[in-house]
């Protein structure tokens, strides 16, 4: 049976999708994986997004919080509000309280992925405090470490993204993810997998 790997993220202007999109490419370069975007709601009214210049959602698919368990493991992605995971994807965490009740979620491998607005936005701070809500699901935390190797240690270009998982710069909204970014982002999917697809047939 297939290993389910699910990618839930919230994306105000693209970016943290643009690393959704090139994560889900990594997982499915492993064999026997299947994966699936998922973004969560949105809790902004229509008219406030429009006088932030969002851009309109894309058509991956809003998830439930009961859809979580049907996953083998969970990518969790987000942009960074004051070195903390954004109100939208707190507010569907807080939404997970019938999945902790049960620990539906423990024993699950999950990871994280997300978007600052720069260097010293919360490129790890992010990932740090988003930790706890893995915890107290039980979830086993994996993050990417020195995998990724040499783009681990780039100091000449720009660079997001940490041992914690894969990140990026959005600046003021018209940086998008670069080369190395991506890169790190499908490693980030590819090594995952791996991990998933393992715990999943020790299981």
């Amino acid at each position: 049976m297939a290993t389910k790997v699910y990618i839930v993220y919230y994306s105000m202007y693209g970016h943290v999708e643009k690393l959704a999109q090139e994560i889900k490419k990594g997982a499915l370069s492993v064999e026997g994986v299947e994966v699936k975007l998922w973004q969560v709601p949105e809790t902004l009214p229509e008219e406030v997004l429009a006088k932030m210049g969002a851009p309109p959602k894309t058509d991956a698919p809003f998830i439930t919080p009961e859809e979580l368990a049907e996953a083998d493991g969970v990518l969790f992605g987000f942009p960074t509000r004051f070195g903390m995971m954004a109100a939208q994807f707190k507010a569907f965490m807080d939404a997970t309280g019938g999945l902790w009740r049960t620990q539906a979620l423990a024993g699950k491998p999950a990871g994280i992925f997300y978007s600052t607005g720069s260097q010293g936005g919360g490129q790890e701070t992010t990932p740090l405090t988003s930790i706890t809500q893995l915890v107290h699901h039980g979830m086993i935390f994996v993050p990417v470490g020195y995998t990724f190797g040499a783009g681990m240690f780039e100091l000449e270009k720009v660079k997001g993204g940490s041992p914690y998982g894969a990140g990026t710069f959005a600046g003021d909204g018209s940086r998008q993810p670069s080369e190395l970014e991506l890169e790190q982002a499908f490693h980030q999917g590819n090594y995952f997998a791996g991990i998933a697809k393992k715990l999943k047939g020790t299981a």
